[in-house]
């Protein structure tokens, strides 16, 4: 298996935690009419190349605007799918490329203790509205309503592993592991404002790096938002192999770039 279908499997299996998934010739919808503002639940996920785009496109906004949800596009393959894209800017559809590195753990651990007056928990019922606060707080990860469902959702399912991190006893940092059939991904790494720069982050993601290890995944990954976050990883032995790109193509609302305050 390449990486991309490695990629494909696991984001197929995090996807399917919140939301449904309806295979199709051409890749999959996904549909979560509880949380229709979520982009990541409500949205066709394209990775074949597309023969017929009108029929596709026409497709989807059935589907989507039946529900009441904004009809929108993660699209991957680009260099197959130049017929779909002059096909969705005829339909009006707006269009931002995003290009994600996307990062391997070497699978080296650092031995050092945490420092003092740092401690690591797993989330559970005593302090999940503790890590939940932490989260809201982020704006790179959107609206309240929208994130404070969505993490409820992942906390309660049992391929997540929360972890919050103390420093001096306040919650200040908060991730997650998704694993699936040995394979894992680091998820929704989030600090409070005012206690970035003093290497808390660096801490959690040690103490998980050594949970990934007990457990025996196979591969841990992490897709950092950006080149700054890319560079953060990479001090704690996340090695960019490759540079996935894709279009998220939409017909209402905001683009990403937009919610995650780069516009």
């Amino acid at each position: 298996m390449n990486r991309f279908q490695d990629f494909l499997e696991l984001d197929y299996a995090y996807y399917e935690t919140f939301t449904e998934r309806i295979d199709t010739a051409w890749g999959a919808l996904f549909c979560n009419e509880m949380q229709a503002d979520y982009y990541d639940a409500n949205h066709a996920h394209i990775t074949e190349e597309v023969r017929d785009p009108q029929a596709v496109i026409d497709e989807v906004i059935r589907f989507y605007e039946s529900r009441n949800i904004t009809p929108r596009f993660y699209i991957y393959n680009l260099e197959l799918q130049a017929n779909l894209l002059n096909a969705l800017e005829a339909n009006q559809f707006r269009s931002e490329e995003m290009i994600s590195p996307v990062q391997l753990w070497d699978g080296r651990l650092d031995m050092k203790p945490l420092r003092s007056g740092n401690t690591v928990e797993r989330v559970d019922d005593r302090n999940v509205q503790e890590a939940l606060q932490i989260e809201c707080s982020i704006q790179e990860f959107g609206g309240k309503e929208t994130v404070e469902k969505v993490f409820m959702e992942q906390w309660a399912h049992p391929s997540y592993s929360h972890y919050l991190l103390r420093h001096e006893g306040i919650p200040v940092s908060t991730a997650c592991l998704f694993e699936q059939n040995r394979q894992a991904r680091l998820e929704s790494v989030a600090t409070l404002e005012k206690f970035r720069g003093k290497g808390l982050v660096g801490e959690l993601i040690r103490y998980i790096q050594h949970e990934a290890d007990l457990r025996k995944v196979r591969q841990l990954w992490v897709f950092p938002i950006n080149e700054i976050i890319e560079k953060v990883y990479q001090k704690y032995g996340f090695q960019t192999v490759d540079s996935l790109k894709s279009v998220h193509a939409f017909a209402g609302g905001q683009s990403i770039r937009e919610i995650r305050g780069h516009e």
